[in-house]
This record gives C-alpha cells, sequence and structure tokens, in this order.
C-alpha cells in the first residue's frame, strides 16, 4: 500500500495555493472541468514523489464551515523556527508555537490544521518562540 493524497476542499485556490507554497510545497498539476465546474490542484514536497495534496475548487460553493472535521495534514520541514518565521512574516497565524523546537501547527486560509515537525532532534529552545502563547485551536 502507499499513500497518494489527501483532498481538501478550498474556497480560494489562489490564496491556498500560495500558503502551501510558502510551506514549500510545489504545484504539481492542475485540472479544470468545465462540465463539472470543478478544478483539481495537486501539490507536492519538490524532491519526493510521495504523497501529495489535491486542493479540490468547486467553483459555485459559497465558502466552507467546519474546517476542524478534517483534522490536519503534517509535514516534517528541516528547521522549525526557520518554517515559523518564514509563515508569520507572511502573515500566517502561529496557532501553536514550536515552544519545544519540535512541533507547530498553523492554519490554511480555508482553517485547515497543519501540523509541522521538526527533522531529526528537538532544536533547543529559542525566542521568541518559547514564551509564545497558543493563539487558537490546532
Amino acid at each position: 500500500m502507499k499513500f497518494l493524497h489527501s483532498m481538501i476542499r478550498v474556497s480560494n485556490p489562489d490564496d491556498t495555493v500560495a500558503f502551501f507554497q510558502l510551506l514549500g510545497l510545489e504545484e504539481r498539476r492542475r485540472m479544470d472541468n468545465e462540465a463539472g465546474r470543478f478544478s483539481l490542484i495537486f501539490l507536492g514536497v519538490p524532491g519526493d514523489p510521495g504523497g501529495e495534496v489535491e486542493l479540490t475548487h468547486n467553483w459555485d460553493e459559497i465558502g466552507y464551515g467546519g474546517g476542524r472535521n478534517f483534522g490536519h495534514l503534517a509535514y516534517q520541514v528541516d528547521d522549525i523556527y526557520e518554517t515559523c518565521q518564514r509563515l508569520m512574516e507572511n502573515g500566517v497565524t502561529i496557532n501553536r508555537p514550536p515552544r519545544d523546537g519540535h512541533m507547530a501547527f498553523v492554519r490554511s486560509p480555508d482553517n485547515i490544521s497543519i501540523e509541522l515537525l521538526q527533522k531529526g532532534e528537538r532544536l533547543a529552545p529559542a525566542e521568541p518562540w518559547a514564551s509564545m502563547p497558543n493563539t487558537g485551536e490546532w
């Protein structure tokens, strides 16, 4: 068995693709279905042919509620502090900061939780992360 992808429904594909590109993913392919009035956008980690995120945009939808019912996606990152800093500098709220040098949670524009995990050993606690409070549910 091989993991292929996780699908999330999105309201604004441009905002959501930009968010995942900030995380370091690349767009691999996009399919627009005129008859069905939807688009599928597949994103993945560069150099890793493994699992992908499928973004489904239904052209006529008017907003999704309850993004938390999906759960979360998880990505391993080379430097959790650098990743969170880059996201924060680009307007992303860090819901659960990487106080422990190991784990953080952020949200996509459609309110999907994204877990970030430090590759390898935990990094030493560092400011401003060590004393930063949670900013919401994660």
